[in-house]
């Protein structure tokens, strides 16, 4: 019984949500190095980055955004950010940095979309509400994120960015009608979805373009 409850503590869906402002925190850091930024505009472009989707979600959600009542993301926030510093990654954007945003940025959207479509679920939302919840979590704060410095939002142009999350986030609304659960689903459809993300980067698999 001790080792289910740890392995329940253990991928409760609130680490979801951490692992995926962790991810996004790291993946604004990184832009703002490579936009050169002071360490001012690289702080604000990461806290929208990791907070932007969650303020969005539930202001549509009607009610006061989580952040604001509950410090542990801007801990992460803050703990991610000394560690990147720590790490020297502010020195110099490489190929390898470049990679390294990708795989932040994709980890942020995987996390963002299951972490939104549970709230979604939790407030008996039906599928579209679920999806919807769940992408605007996912996306919001990379829209906002890409606007302020001026870049095209990577959802409108990039290879199965938004198709990903929408996928993740219904596979758990199917899972949870037919009553699926357990602390292995949604870290099995994370790894799922951060997979066919990479792929698909890699690959430069593309939806179809007008």
């Amino acid at each position: 019984m001790m080792v289910e409850g740890a392995l329940e503590l253990l991928f409760d869906m609130d680490w979801m949500f951490l692992v995926g402002t962790a991810a996004f925190s790291l993946s604004g850091y990184l832009l703002g190095v490579k936009k050169q930024f002071d360490l001012l505009g690289i702080l604000i472009v990461s806290l929208l980055t990791a907070i932007g989707g969650g303020i969005i979600r539930d202001v549509l959600l009607n009610r006061i955004p989580i952040v604001f009542h509950d410090a542990s993301a801007l801990w992460v926030i803050v703990a991610t950010l000394l560690i990147a510093w720590g790490a020297s990654l502010h020195k110099v954007y490489s190929p390898g940095m470049h990679r390294l945003f990708i795989v932040a940025d994709s980890i942020g959207l995987i996390a963002f979309s299951l972490a939104g479509a549970q709230v979604g679920l939790h407030y008996g939302l039906n599928l579209f509400g679920v999806l919807f919840i769940g992408f605007v979590s996912a996306v919001g704060g990379g829209i906002v994120r890409d606007m302020m410095v001026n870049d095209v939002p990577f959802i409108l142009h990039k290879d199965f960015y938004g198709t990903v999350s929408i996928l993740v986030a219904a596979l758990l609304y199917g899972a949870t009608v037919l009553r699926w659960d357990g602390p292995w689903l949604v870290w099995g459809l994370f790894c799922l979805g951060l997979t066919i993300r990479l792929v698909a980067h890699y690959r430069d698999f593309k939806l179809p373009r007008v």
